[in-house]
């Protein structure tokens, strides 16, 4: 009778045979994340620690920085020109959020309901926010000129109303700023909340008139809560844009970059002055690590205070 034939000798079992299906997939998912993760990590996290080593040195770009501990921020918060900025940057957060989300809500609530021209109307609200910020603020400092150039005064004086300095005034000048500010983002806002807008369920709304619910009602009750994740959404990236706004101050009050007298001045301007004005780099990156403190914190709070109760 013959013996069996034995069976080939295939050789070591290699690693990656050994593994299950579910391994390897996660192996493969990291080999593919690996190169966005390192690229990420080198221009978000590295910048950003190198931005606290900074902070603590005295650097001009033409010397090797030198450590002087926490000087800079003894420093900063012994001055009051940075108070002074600090209340700025926080009255456009607490003014321009709101203001904006609530006017972008009531335009997108009745927006929404617009058959005729909607996609053109929606087209003309959203064009704003693709407007480049520099051209935006420049054509709004030629509205706020004096007769015979201003258009705002120019409207004025023909009512019978005497015209405002609007950025000549150290009282004026930063609600100036934020109407165009408030005016380019409302785009943005608008498409996100009829988005949001569009994704609650009719059937909602139908059950709740059934039930006899006013329109009031139904929008406390079923529109407004149901929104909240799209609310939290543009709270927390409306606050950030009016933290870090910028370009409209910068183009607007050019012939004196955060004035008259300091009084439009937000925290991102002064840093870019310190900077590459007067070449502080250290003091530049002090400056910016409180920004950045800011900016997590609020983020943080609003997220903690809007979060979903369970």
């Amino acid at each position: 009778m013959a013996s069996a034939s034995p069976l080939p000798n295939t050789g070591p079992v290699r690693f990656w045979d050994r593994l299950n299906i579910g391994t390897k997939r996660v192996i493969w998912a990291w080999a593919f994340l690996a190169l966005p993760i390192i690229f990420y990590t080198g221009i978000r996290f590295y910048p950003t620690f190198q931005a606290f080593w900074l902070s603590l040195t005295n650097w001009d770009l033409l010397r090797p920085a030198k450590f002087i501990g926490l000087a800079n921020y003894q420093k900063m918060f012994a001055d009051p020109l940075f108070w002074k900025v600090f209340n700025n940057t926080f009255l456009y957060l607490l003014v321009g959020t709101p203001v904006s989300l609530v006017i972008s809500f009531v335009i997108a609530f009745y927006l929404d309901r617009v058959r005729f021209l909607h996609g053109f109307i929606r087209a003309l609200y959203f064009l704003p926010f693709l407007t480049t910020a520099a051209a935006m603020g420049w054509v709004w400092r030629w509205f706020y000129q004096p007769v015979p150039i201003g258009v705002i005064n120019g409207l004025l004086s023909s009512l019978g109303i005497a015209q405002q300095p609007f950025l000549r005034s150290v009282d004026q000048a930063l609600f100036a700023i934020l109407v165009p500010a408030i005016w380019a983002g409302l785009g943005f806002q608008i498409i996100i909340f009829m988005a949001g807008l569009r994704a609650i369920p009719t059937t909602f709304y139908e059950a709740a008139r059934i039930d006899g619910l006013g329109e009031w009602a139904i929008l406390r009750k079923i529109t407004l809560p149901l929104l909240k994740p799209t609310t939290i959404f543009l709270v927390v990236f409306s606050s950030i844009g009016f933290l870090r706004i910028f370009d409209q101050v910068f183009n607007m009050t050019t012939n004196d970059p955060g004035g008259p007298l300091n009084s439009t001045k937000p925290l991102v301007l002064m840093i870019y002055q310190t900077a590459f004005s007067s070449y502080q780099m250290g003091y530049a990156a002090a400056q910016t690590v409180v920004l950045f403190t800011i900016l997590l914190i609020v983020s943080l709070l609003q997220l903690y205070l809007l979060r979903e109760k369970k």
